[in-house]
């Protein structure tokens, strides 16, 4: 349950964070918290819930999901593929690094909302936020 991993004052602190990263790019970040911890490997889990969720289905096929597994403490962050196609791996490297410096000091909100601004903030030099932008994808966290 999302209840056991943030509070809602976290919830609301991160999707207002991903609001805030979607006005500066037209990419779509997305957090997905699963309690689900019989998969065998995180990416693949990943890749699944990131096609569950219709992020391949985004017009410049630019969603970022973060994926985050509490039970395993693991995470992944993964994008479609036009992000992929331009950027390489430091890109990912640069938002994995600042979420988990502050997940070893136990600070989950902080470092989700660091990732979040992190991916906006180089989603933006490929990405441009545009005054048309449509906001294709909810910025609500999911969860199973």
């Amino acid at each position: 349950m999302l209840s056991d991993f943030l509070t809602s004052e976290e919830i609301e602190r991160i999707e207002k964070a991903i609001e805030e990263a979607e006005c500066v790019t037209s990419g779509e970040i997305r957090i997905h918290i699963t309690s689900k911890h019989d998969y065998d490997d995180i990416l693949l889990a990943a890749v699944d819930k990131f096609a569950e969720l219709g992020m391949d289905n985004t017009q410049e096929h630019n969603g970022v999901l973060i994926f985050i597994c509490p039970a395993r403490k693991e995470f992944a962050i993964i994008g479609d593929e036009g992000i992929n196609r331009l950027v390489g791996q430091d890109f990912w490297d640069a938002t994995r690094d600042v979420m988990l410096a502050e997940f070893k000091k136990g600070l989950f909100a902080n470092g989700i909302i660091k990732g979040v601004k992190q991916a906006g903030e180089s989603l933006a030099k490929f990405f441009p936020g545009k005054k048309s932008s449509v906001n294709e994808l909810p910025n609500h966290i999911s969860y199973d």
